[in-house]
């Protein structure tokens, strides 16, 4: 499709007002979204503020799927050679050769350092935690009836040190990692189209909510769970590590872990209410901005749409009407238990991304991680484009679709720098954004947690892609290093943004 030069440049003029609606998104060039305010940006008291982290990224390693993987690709050499950060290699884990044995086991060593990692949490006046329980740490093996002592111990410790220093516990059921026999070959199956899945995931949530049921009100059911789909089974960056078509191809496990999470509703509803508890149940949803790579390009605008349909909406709208529809197809199931199992919706938001049709192949896009054209666009160590607006569209569109609380549970850019000027910005700019969904967009929006408290594991992108307000340091007995960030944090949390910290912050 090629357009002539006055149509692009007249596209470009009336995109905004008129052409979005018919022909698919607009790009924008704002930086922050425009609001004739002076702040400062204050926040209910009620309000929860956190960091987090994830089992797998920041515990050592347990007999699960991730932990096969990292075996497989350090015996066999899959370490990233020709990898290019933010562009995973199927297969390989970026660079994980280049760290030690006792790193790649210990992760983070969160397991013996969690009171002065909560410690530091409380310190920058955090006043809630999210984390992730290990389901392979619980059950290890596959026949085993009652979860193993050891870690119920550790999960119990953990949360009892929360509770003592007053971090309110955000718990989070699965996020990527599970038990590695799980994907032992059933009947033809694996993993989540084993015709015995479900029976597993129930006994392992059964025994979550039986020993820490009394500690937890919010819970995340599956952290991510179309990213880890199609990442696991059409990128093969994440195991199974599988090259599927399309979307239409993960629909047996996509259907699965939306069966996994009304089951996993009802039992902490039902688990709740005998302790005169109100839990809050939710899943967390992997949100970009996408924009079409070309504004003057309507393919590229439709394109972007359905992207962004298929990615950031289906699986929700599935659990908010009990139908699973996948867009642009004619699949559509009824989940029997699955409609309004939603109590808030989860928000992870990382930036934009940039969509461009292929004419010879609609069915798959390029995406852009961010645009080198555009000297001004920030972006983050991985490559990924920072774009504070996106996320201001992102909770407003939540708002409108489903018109429930929300939960901003990851948020976060990759800066190695101890003085992270990046992650300063980062903050300050997202932040402001949140204000500006709540005050101009009436988005009820009750935590926000930051992505991550310290560095970690992060998935096929190994140990390099750095996240934490906290620096880790690999090679001084994981020593935690605080950047100028967390200082940020702090003052964010404890005054809101002032004058001052927008000024100084908030712009490139």
């Amino acid at each position: 499709m090629r357009i002539p030069l006055f149509l692009k440049q007249a596209l470009d003029d009336v995109a905004g007002p008129i052409v979005s609606p018919i022909i698919g998104k607009n790009r924008t060039s704002l930086w922050t979204t425009d609001f004739d305010d002076y702040g400062p940006y204050t926040f209910p008291d009620d309000f929860c503020w956190g960091t987090a982290i994830s089992a797998h990224q920041a515990e050592h390693r347990q007999p699960s799927d991730w932990t096969a993987f990292e075996l497989a690709a350090i015996n066999e050499g899959r370490t990233g050679t020709g990898n290019t950060p933010g562009h995973g290699k199927p297969g390989h884990i970026h660079n994980l050769d280049k760290y030690s044995e006792e790193v790649r086991v210990k992760k983070t060593n969160f397991d013996s350092t969690f009171k002065d990692d909560l410690g530091l949490a409380k310190q920058m006046n955090n006043n809630a935690f999210r984390f992730t329980l290990d389901w392979s740490r619980l059950f290890p093996e596959e026949d085993m009836e009652e979860p193993d002592p050891a870690g119920i111990e550790y999960y119990k410790n953990l949360l009892e040190e929360m509770i003592e220093l007053e971090l309110t516990p955000f718990a989070t059921l699965f996020s990527y990692a599970s038990p590695q026999w799980f994907w032992k070959e059933r009947d033809g199956k694996c993993g989540w189209e084993r015709k015995d899945a479900l029976a597993h995931f129930e006994r392992y949530t059964r025994a979550v909510v039986k020993n820490f049921g009394s500690y937890i009100e919010n819970w995340c059911t599956l952290n991510e769970p179309v990213l880890y789909l199609f990442s696991g089974y059409i990128e093969g960056t994440f195991p199974p590590l599988e090259n599927r078509k399309d979307a239409l191809a993960l629909s047996q496990a996509t259907e699965t872990l939306l069966k996994a999470h009304a089951l996993a509703y009802i039992i902490i509803k039902n688990d709740g209410m005998s302790r005169g508890l109100s839990p809050m149940i939710g899943v967390s949803k992997h949100s970009r901005a996408f924009e079409p790579w070309r504004n003057w390009a309507p393919l590229d605008r439709i394109t972007a749409r359905s992207v962004d349909q298929v990615f950031t909406w289906d699986f929700l709208e599935a659990i908010y009407t009990g139908v699973f529809k996948i867009s642009n197809t004619r699949h559509s199931v009824k989940i029997p238990g699955l409609r309004g199992t939603m109590d808030y919706v989860g928000v992870n938001y990382y930036g934009r991304y940039y969509v461009e049709s292929n004419l010879l192949d609609p069915s798959n896009p390029r995406i852009h991680l961010h645009d080198p054209n555009d000297p001004m666009e920030e972006t983050s160590d991985l490559g990924w484009a920072s774009y504070p607006h996106g996320f201001y569209n992102v909770l407003v569109e939540t708002h409108k679709r489903f018109d429930l609380p929300i939960m901003v549970l990851e948020n976060g850019i990759a800066d190695m720098e101890i003085d992270d000027e990046k992650r300063q910005r980062f903050l300050v700019s997202h932040i402001k954004e949140l204000w500006n969904a709540m005050k101009y967009g009436g988005v009820d929006i009750r935590a926000y947690f930051h992505w991550s408290l310290m560095d970690n594991f992060q998935w096929d992108e190994g140990f390099e892609a750095q996240f934490g307000l906290y620096k880790t340091d690999y090679n001084n007995n994981f020593e935690r290093i605080p950047r100028k960030s967390a200082e940020i944090f702090s003052q964010i949390i404890s005054m809101g943004i002032t004058q001052e910290l927008w000024e100084n912050y908030s712009q490139k």
